[in-house]
């Protein structure tokens, strides 16, 4: 967040930043202060943020895309873009392969019958070694940067601006101001939130944000690259945790039953590539090590055989998980930490799932609207709907569980926030009555189920029975024996293993997720030292920069800013013309880069180099800052498997939508994943747009600040926001009751009649917007019914994550 002071333009789409995540504004302001930085808010709403906004643009919501392709055609035929970065930095000098095309909304290789695409078209063209051929003039027709103007060319201002429903004057002042920031001297940073990504082209949106930054020169540098502004303080560490269904800890590939990992040697075959993955065996081997120390071997594969398999047929994704759950195919589930009952899509249908179950486990601080699910408040509705089944007490057979939960100050960890910095949190008070930390109760839940099966010689039980599982046998769990397995040690003797380039495929390693590699050292007196307990607080750069590396530690091996090497021209040892004061690492020539044979040559700077430290800018590959990725550049062309809907994005509109697809005659993504297709709703019945957000006094599905009572004053009414338009035409009065219903259901709100929406004009017609808070629910001081029972089952083709942000709905008096 520290690195928002170094910019000179902020763009920020798909976020209330300066209600919903104010320490992000306090560094924008600072940027505004000292280096006269602008601030654009594109949103479909009025805010907080678009006050504290140099330029304000309203956009329809679901059209990103085409506001962003708009965008790219106008650098491209502006001749706009940072030519010297995007030469060397990117695949624009790529050539494609002569079968890929495009065609009216649809990319080379869809089958229509599996709703997927064969992306063997969406690749490379290959010389004898194997290597991509390029063209360094970017002027050949299969080049990526010809492609690309050949893509965006349908983007036109004035199509743009009658999808978006942006004023033209407002979208020339965005495109003006942020495009400025291709200049040598400047950075430009893209700030969003859950306004672009749930969305079923939400993966698509921030892909576009991609190709945008890209081709101004603004990744891998002071004032840059592209900032998720995380609803909770640790969704960085959950999804380095693995959170997220298809992966492992660390981001590996989590191994499926396909052929390609029906082995250790096969699953790193598939998974291992070139930069930074050809460490994949050694990530894969020591994660085993560290969750079945002596057990896994190389003899039996280091107990790859234990890791759970996904079925590669089927898809694991909360609303999937939520479907068959409906279908009676789940028994149980735990829910830590979240609150489905108000936060999951389609809200009746996923509440009816838990009905199900078997036994659910619920552990929070209080009794939230999942672990109340089935009394008979929770299935009080506004009116009386045929396609809602309410049911009784009576009617349900779940067994619930509620295990109390302490809140984030009476316990100690970490956090990662999502600038990466892993940060140490020392317990602030005692747990009130019988509630416990999360760790506390993974760890009893751990060892008793490893008690039950003490003794037993059943093969499929050895995954439980030699699962490595020790942190400590007192009255709580050794956090710094989790911090020590998580960051990586010697089998030999304990000690932590100094950063990820050493751990082993040997089996002399142990490491529970590489990305902690390194967060853990040695003081000189030989203890533990825990780096994200660190607390210095000035600032190690030279000029100002704000990298604070001795405060706390930054995944991986404390880097700040990510492929820093972009900071630099390609020679490596000039910093960007007018631009001396950002540049964070250089080539030095002279310095020792390997003290064993003395060779000269060496990246030095304040910051850690996101480099082969002593690979010389000269030699092959020494230009290639982005060495996560195969190509060794940022990638302009998704290749291959990279996205699963399009190697570039292309508008489609939402799933349910007022108008007709304007740039193409394919209305919806061709790859989005449809539950319900009967729950599509349309435009007659329901005209006008929806969307959901948060408000600042109430947190996520308000379980905790709902139970407040001094934030439930603050704000203690549910509510839905249109325009004073739309509320004369509905004769609506201000502060009255409304009913808003999708096909899907319907909910109470009050009404908010208000400036900070307008009608739009889109494709020539009047649109209006309502705009409801998904934070309320049956629980609590505050109550409120529940936004989410409007929002449907659709997934984004890539992540599944629902469409909670564009969805057609009715609004009438109650």
């Amino acid at each position: 967040m520290v690195d928002l002071k170094n910019t000179d333009v902020a763009l920020i789409m798909g976020s209330n930043a300066a209600e919903n995540h104010p320490v992000s504004f306090r560094w924008l302001d600072r940027a505004r202060q000292d280096r006269g930085a602008k601030i654009i808010h594109v949103d479909p709403r009025f805010t907080r943020t678009s006050a504290k906004a140099d330029v304000y643009a309203p956009l329809r919501s679901g059209t990103d895309i085409a506001f962003l392709g708009g965008m790219i055609k106008y650098i491209l035929e502006n001749k706009l873009y940072h030519e010297a970065y995007v030469v060397n930095y990117t695949n624009a000098t790529f050539l494609i392969k002569e079968g890929f095309n495009f065609d009216d909304g649809i990319f080379s290789g869809y089958d229509p019958d599996k709703r997927a695409y064969d992306v063997s078209s969406w690749d490379y063209e290959l010389d004898a070694e194997g290597n991509p051929i390029k063209d360094m003039t970017m002027t050949h027709p299969r080049s990526v940067l010809q492609l690309l103007k050949k893509h965006y060319s349908r983007y036109d201002i004035d199509t743009v601006c009658s999808i978006t429903g942006t004023p033209k004057n407002k979208y020339l002042q965005v495109l003006d101001t942020f495009c400025s920031t291709s200049a040598p001297d400047k950075t430009g940073t893209i700030l969003y939130a859950m306004g672009i990504t749930q969305h079923t082209v939400g993966s698509q949106n921030i892909r576009a944000f991609s190709i945008v930054q890209l081709l101004l020169g603004n990744m891998g540098r002071p004032g840059g690259g592209i900032n998720a502004l995380r609803g909770e303080n640790n969704v960085q560490g959950a999804t380095d945790m693995a959170l997220l269904y298809h992966i492992i800890p660390g981001y590996i590939t989590s191994p499926s039953t396909a052929t390609e990992h029906k082995d250790l040697t096969a699953f790193l075959a598939k998974e291992t590539t070139k930069g930074y993955r050809s460490n994949t065996p050694k990530w894969v081997t020591s994660l085993l090590k560290a969750w079945w120390g002596d057990s896994a071997t190389k003899d039996n594969d280091f107990g790859y055989h234990y890791l759970p398999k996904r079925d590669s047929k089927k898809n694991y994704s909360h609303i999937a998980m939520f479907e068959a759950m409906y279908k009676g195919e789940i028994d149980g589930l735990f829910v830590m930490g979240t609150n489905p009952v108000v936060g999951g899509p389609n809200a009746n249908k996923e509440q009816t799932a838990l009905c199900n179950l078997k036994w659910m486990v619920q552990a929070d601080l209080w009794l939230n609207e999942t672990a109340d699910f089935w009394t008979y408040q929770a299935w009080e509705r506004a009116v009386h709907n045929d396609k809602v089944n309410i049911k009784t007490p009576a009617d349900i057979g779940t067994e619930v569980f509620f295990l109390p939960a302490c809140a984030v100050f009476e316990k100690e960890g970490t956090a990662a926030q999502t600038g990466r910095w892993v940060q140490f949190r020392w317990k602030g008070a005692e747990p009130v009555g019988e509630s416990k930390a999360d760790l506390w109760i993974v760890d009893q839940i751990a060892t008793r189920v490893r008690k039950l099966y003490q003794g037993s010689t059943k093969p499929q039980d050895e995954p439980i029975v030699n699962l490595n599982w020790d942190y400590g046998h007192g009255h709580e769990p050794d956090i710094m024996k989790v911090a020590l397995e998580l960051n990586g040690y010697y089998l030999g003797d304990n000690k932590p293993v100094p950063s990820f380039a050493k751990l082993m495929d040997d089996g002399s390693t142990a490491c529970g997720c590489w990305v902690y590699c390194g967060c853990m050292g040695l003081t000189p007196t030989g203890e533990l030292d825990y780096k994200p307990m660190h607390r210095d607080n000035k600032d190690n750069s030279k000029h100002g920069l704000g990298l604070y590396s001795n405060w706390a530690w930054s995944w991986p091996v404390n880097r700040r800013i990510v492929y820093n090497r972009c900071s630099v021209q390609p020679d490596g040892i000039n910093p960007w013309p007018g631009d001396e004061k950002r540049a964070l690492i250089q080539w030095d020539a002279s310095a020792v880069g390997d003290p064993a044979t003395g060779k000269l040559g060496k990246w030095v700077g304040d910051d850690v180099p996101d480099f082969n430290v002593t690979l010389a800018p000269e030699e092959p590959g020494g230009k290639n800052p982005f060495i996560m990725r195969p190509e060794g550049v940022g990638c302009i062309f998704a290749a291959k498997t990279s996205m699963k809907d399009g190697p570039f994005p292309e508008h489609y509109e939402p799933w349910e939508s007022p108008t007709t697809n304007k740039i193409n005659n394919q209305q919806n993504n061709p790859c989005v994943k449809v539950w319900e297709p009967d729950k599509q709703g349309n435009s007659k019945d329901f005209p006008y747009v929806a969307t959901t957000y948060r408000v600042v006094e109430h947190w996520q599905t308000g379980a905790l600040t709902r139970n407040l009572p001094w934030l439930s004053e603050l704000m203690p009414d549910m509510f839905v926001e249109i325009s004073e338009e739309l509320a004369k035409e509905k004769n609506i009065k201000n502060g009255r009751k409304v009913i808003v219903s999708t096909s899907r259901g319907d909910i109470s709100a009050v009404a908010c009649v208000t400036k900070r929406l307008k009608p739009m004009i889109i494709n020539g017609e009047i649109v209006h917007m309502v705009g409801a808070i998904w934070q309320f629910g049956f629980k609590g001081f505050a109550t409120g019914d529940i936004a989410n029972r409007l929002t449907p089952h659709i997934g984004c083709a890539n992540s599944m994550c629902p469409e909670y942000k564009a969805f057609l709905c009715d609004i009438r008096r109650a």
